[in-house]
């Protein structure tokens, strides 16, 4: 997959099929969109194109310091745009400079000069341009106007809901995320710097990574005890995480420790690891004593044991 960040040394195509989004936490939605773009392209005999933005554009555009939490970051959206077969991707660095810019403005000068797509895919419910004027239905006169084709995905839904990242971002906080890993059709997690920690797990014969993530507006789940899996140096390391305040020690501050199951889980302080939540097993309570507590956790790793070959 070729990833386009400038367009000053892009050679212009003669003809795509072409997507535009933001492409917040991609989901079975958003595959359902890629997956139709590639099948157009290939019956087409053309590339198929992705215009994205980079960094999330209500970032750049709400002022508040409670950003949105993000689902994912662009490396491992790109990673899974790549897997669903998209052949070029251009990553558009959004600023508040560009969000000034029109949709007919953004066709005009950046599409379809470089791009020159004949069939355009988006969703039920996607808009871009200078608020938000792009819709779906600007797109249906826009595309008409310039004899480009275009298709309109409509909404997933399963069991009553529609797939969405917003409802995604809530199945997450609220700790369902075996849900949320279906809804996404890909496994919630993020890269996370392993730093000291106040060394609880190694008194209780539970050593565990202290991590904190690496992208500041990373989404968190909802406090709890997960089973989880960490990838390292080509290695996957299984293990379950508490991510609290350690009630039974008294303490305040939010932790995020992780107790990997393999013997060479060892000296990852300082390096980074991808963290993904497979399944939550119970909430975060205070034990009587941190001997209660280690009798819990022999229970807790007992049954995440149990669930490790769902995932291997």
């Amino acid at each position: 997959m070729e990833i386009i960040r400038r367009l000053d040394q892009f050679k212009p195509l003669p003809s795509c099929v072409l997507t535009i989004g933001s492409y917040d936490g991609i989901h079975r939605g958003h595959h359902g969109i890629l997956t139709s773009v590639v099948n157009h392209a290939h019956a087409r005999n053309v590339p198929s194109v992705l215009v994205t933005f980079d960094p999330h554009p209500r970032h750049i555009l709400d002022p508040s310091a409670d950003k949105l939490s993000l689902i994912m970051g662009i490396d491992q959206k790109l990673e899974i745009i790549e897997s669903l077969g998209i052949e070029i991707v251009y990553v558009i660095n959004f600023t508040k400079a560009f969000s000034k810019t029109t949709a007919t403005d953004f066709l005009n000068d950046t599409v379809l000069p470089n791009f020159n797509p004949e069939y355009m895919i988006v969703g039920y419910d996607h808009h871009f341009g200078y608020k938000r004027e792009g819709s779906p239905e600007f797109l249906e006169d826009y595309c008409s106007k310039k004899a480009i084709g275009l298709e309109v995905i409509q909404k997933v839904s399963d069991e009553g809901h529609v797939i969405s990242s917003t409802h995604i971002r809530q199945l997450i906080q609220d700790g369902f995320v075996r849900r949320a890993n279906f809804e996404l059709g890909s496994i919630f997690g993020f890269m996370a710097k392993v730093v000291h920690g106040a060394g609880r797990g190694k008194d209780l014969d539970f050593p565990t990574a202290n991590v904190i993530p690496v992208e500041k507006n990373q989404l968190m789940p909802h406090p709890g005890v997960y089973f989880t899996r960490g990838r390292i140096n080509g290695l996957q390391l299984y293990g379950m995480c508490n991510f609290g305040t350690r009630p039974t020690f008294n303490e305040k501050d939010l932790v995020m420790e992780i107790h990997f199951f393999h013997d060479k889980a060892v000296d990852l302080y300082g390096k980074e690891i991808r963290v993904e939540f497979l399944e939550r097993i119970r909430d975060e309570k205070k034990f009587p004593s941190p001997e209660d507590l280690k009798s819990q956790l022999i229970k807790d790793k007992q049954k995440c044991l149990e669930l490790q070959g769902k995932y291997e």
